[in-house]
This record gives structure tokens, C-alpha cells and sequence, in this order.
């Protein structure tokens, strides 16, 4: 597999903060990769190193094999969709998506074909003329991204596009930007701190937090297995149960015994984390083929269409997650009401 971009050992400082510490991964060509975590975790500043705006205090990044050290931004075959987008709100569309093209002086007929190659992309044949101002939110995103890539750069790098954008707007566009991504086959690199984005969007996903890379993999492989509570907590939502483990029993205070898929490299006694997602969770008055059944009150309870939410306390006084589907309105149970929750052991997985 062809590598676009690698980080070896990067750290980045300001002053006596450690912005991004001895960070190393891999871009594959063809990727679409995100750097995920919360705000002040490093993501952007990572991305800014790979762009060049940022020099790292170690380390060193390279982008297909070529060792960036010493080379400026504009030297560099990247290119950076900002948050704020910074489109020209002087020039219409044609001569933004143009703008690079002509500093680089390509013959008129060239730029015209390439600008009209863009603007076929996103669907936005005939705004030409249009000003920036005359388009929606959602259009300039995509005059923005297609301005970035007009140029075909190795790598685009997009540091939250989207957090501008409303709800609605901002879903239809992760679904608008997978498909440009995989359309123009360029790599991207995505700092986002939305997990749905990451999950919805992504080839490989680094977790970052406090930085540091926490775990890199697929969107199926950081869901399913986190390897930290963080993570578990982090991508999406997930129910954690602490307590000691012994050949395929974890004994939680207060709650008793959970089963779980033995784990060979977990040494008995060791206190370890089960995670189980509120979707793998049953809930009901009876429940039966299960390996782990426990009582509980149904304490919260969030009516949401197609499924259901509920905050159920246990008898150790944690309480659990739920997330069921609707199956009508007399099946839904209420606050107060004595429930059975339960899942299977293949269902959870031991975070060490």
C-alpha cells in the first residue's frame, strides 16, 4: 500500500505546554482519515503540522516518502479547507475555484475545464457567476472543498468544515463529502470532534486526547473495541462495569457476576473494564436465553421514534443505558417501573 503521509515521533510545544506528544501514524493513498477527539487534544495542531503552518518541535513528517522538514506550505502538495472556509467574497465562484489555477498561470481553456470538472462534482453547474454571498451555507462548502482540490493536491486536509453548519445541513454533507472523497479518490485527513462524522465518514479513525494518539482504527474497530474507558465513553455511548477478573467472570461490587468471552492475556485478579454498548442491551419484564440478567427501575425514558432510550438503576446504584426500537406505544416502559436488563457475553468486551 502506497503511503501519503506518516508522522514518526512528533511532538509539538508552546512555550512549557505539550500541544501534541510523540504522535506516529500512517495515511494510506485513497484514505479518508480522521483525527477525532475533544477540543485542546491536538488535532488541529497536528493537521497544521502536516500543512506546514506548524513546524513540530520533533519529529518528523513525511508525505509520500518525502521528508517535509524544510519545505513551506505553499511547497508542499497539500492543501487546507479552513473552519471559516475563507472563500473570496469579492470574487464569484468561477474565479475562487479558479484562483490557484491562474497564479499558476494554466492556459485559459485548461482553467475553464477543470473549474467546470469541479463545479460537476458537487452539482453546482450554472452558479459560475454567482457571489459568494448568494449561496447557502451547504454551497459554499462545496465551492470551498472543490476549490481545495482543483488543484490536486496528495493530500486534503479539513480542519471542521462542517461546525458551522446547522444539524440537518451538516448531516447531508458528511454524506456529500464521503461521496466527493470517493469520486476524486484524493486523501483526506478530517479533524473533526463529532463521532458521527468520524464514524460515518472514515477509512481509519486516530483518537486523540491530551495529545496523544489513543487508538487507530477502522470506525467498526474503535466502536466495537474500545481500548480505553475514554474511547468507550467517547464514541458514542457505553456502559462500563469495573471490577476483578477470573477466567470469564468479572465480579462487579455490588452488582455480582458478569460473564464474559474468556480473554487469554487478562491475568486472573486483574481489574479490568466491561463495555457494553446500549444497543446490545435487552430490556423486559422477563428475559431468558441471556448470560447476564439483572434487575433494575427504569428511572428515565426517551420516546425518539424508531427507538427508545432508557436510564435504568441497578441494585449496585449504576445505572444503564438502553437503547431498544419501538415497537408501539403500550410496549414502551415507564419511569418507576421494575424491568429486567440483560445481553449476552459476546456482547461486551474486557477493556484492560
Amino acid at each position: 500500500m502506497t503511503i501519503d503521509v506518516e508522522l514518526k515521533n512528533v511532538t509539538k510545544k508552546f512555550g512549557d505546554v505539550i500541544a501534541v506528544d510523540n504522535i506516529s501514524f500512517k495515511v494510506g493513498k485513497g484514505d479518508f482519515f480522521s483525527l477525532l477527539g475533544p477540543s485542546g487534544c491536538g488535532k488541529t495542531t497536528t493537521l497544521r503540522m502536516i500543512a506546514g503552518f506548524e513546524k513540530p518541535t520533533e519529529g518528523e513528517v513525511y508525505i509520500r516518502g518525502e521528508l517535509m522538514t524544510d519545505v513551506p506550505p505553499f511547497k508542499r502538495p497539500t492543501n487546507l479547507v479552513f473552519q471559516n472556509l475563507a472563500l473570496f467574497p469579492h470574487l464569484n465562484v468561477y474565479d475562487n475555484i479558479a484562483f490557484g489555477l491562474k497564479i499558476k498561470k494554466l492556459p485559459k481553456d485548461k482553467i475553464q475545464r477543470k473549474v467546470n470538472e469541479m463545479l460537476n462534482l458537487v452539482r453546482l453547474s450554472g452558479y459560475e457567476k454567482r457571489k459568494i454571498k448568494q449561496l447557502s451555507g451547504g454551497e459554499k462548502q462545496r465551492i470551498a472543498i472543490v476549490r481545495a482540490l482543483v488543484d490536486e493536491p496528495t493530500v486534503l486536509l479539513l480542519d471542521e468544515p462542517l461546525g458551522p453548519l446547522d444539524l440537518k445541513l451538516r448531516e447531508e454533507m458528511v454524506v456529500e463529502l464521503k461521496r466527493i472523497q470517493r469520486e476524486v479518490g484524493t486523501t483526506f485527513i478530517y479533524v473533526t470532534h463529532d463521532q458521527g462524522e468520524a464514524l460515518t465518514m472514515s477509512d481509519k479513525i486516530a483518537v486523540m486526547k491530551d495529545g496523544r494518539v489513543l487508538q487507530i482504527g477502522t470506525p467498526m474497530e474503535i466502536y466495537e473495541s474500545p481500548k480505553s474507558g475514554f474511547i468507550a465513553d467517547f464514541i458514542g455511548r457505553s456502559n462500563l462495569f469495573e471490577g476483578g477478573y477470573a477466567d470469564g467472570i468479572v465480579e462487579v461490587d455490588g452488582l455480582g457476576k458478569i460473564i464474559v468471552e474468556p480473554e487469554p492475556q487478562v491475568p486472573d485478579k486483574r481489574s479490568v473494564l466491561i463495555c457494553a454498548k446500549p444497543e446490545k442491551i435487552s430490556i423486559g419484564r422477563k428475559l431468558k436465553g441471556l448470560d447476564n440478567v439483572f434487575d433494575g427501575e427504569v428511572k428515565e425514558t426517551y420516546y425518539q421514534g424508531r427507538v427508545t432510550t432508557y436510564r435504568v438503576l441497578l441494585k449496585n446504584d449504576s445505572l444503564v443505558t438502553v437503547v431498544a426500537l419501538s415497537s408501539g406505544v403500550k410496549d414502551i416502559f415507564r419511569s418507576g417501573e421494575k424491568v429486567k436488563v440483560g445481553w449476552n457475553k459476546g456482547d461486551a468486551n474486557i477493556i484492560t
